[in-house]
């Protein structure tokens, strides 16, 4: 097992299994990234808009994007994004993990970080010697998750502009 994996047998997770998503998973995927955006003051809900990023991810090339789900009995119980973008400062490849969402009732089972080190290894095995994260500052669970896992603050402040419509010039 890779130093970033947690164990993803099914003696370790009863009932669980882990891979990357089935196109028949996306519209429960899109409902779990729009209840995980219902706590994120940066993003709003869109089950639509959602979907078709999901769609969008799903039809990229395997080496550059993967979203990885955690299967239950019933369906998926969580969910993680990666993609790989091209790092001036690394020189090589760099993962960008967005939208990791576990169902409530399967939090603390080490799910979480299953998917989280399904991605790093992935991200990893494509070459990329970074990863990175945004983190809403108000979610203190997801903060103390992410800091149990290894991950720090940088010293970077992340800005957004949109991008709607009209050119950006004329701003």
């Amino acid at each position: 097992m890779d130093k970033h994996s947690a164990d993803t047998s099914a003696s370790a997770h009863s009932g669980l299994s882990f891979g990357p998503a089935d196109s028949s998973e996306l519209p429960a995927l899109a409902e779990m990234i729009g209840a995980l955006f219902r706590l994120e003051s940066d993003f709003r809900p869109d089950v639509a808009a959602q979907l078709r990023g999901l769609e969008r991810l799903l039809s990229a090339p395997p080496a550059q994007a993967r979203i990885a789900v955690a299967r239950g009995p019933q369906g998926p119980v969580g969910v993680a994004v990666a993609q790989l973008l091209v790092s001036t400062s690394e020189g090589a490849l760099s993962a960008w993990i967005e939208d990791v969402y576990v169902l409530p009732g399967w939090r603390g089972r080490g799910v979480g970080r299953a998917l989280v080190g399904q991605l790093l290894d992935w991200a990893q095995a494509a070459g990329a010697t970074r990863a990175q994260l945004l983190a809403d500052r108000g979610n203190e669970p997801a903060l103390a998750f992410y800091r149990r896992l290894g991950w720090a603050p940088t010293q970077l402040l992340p800005l957004r502009l949109g991008l709607g419509h009209g050119p950006i010039a004329d701003r």
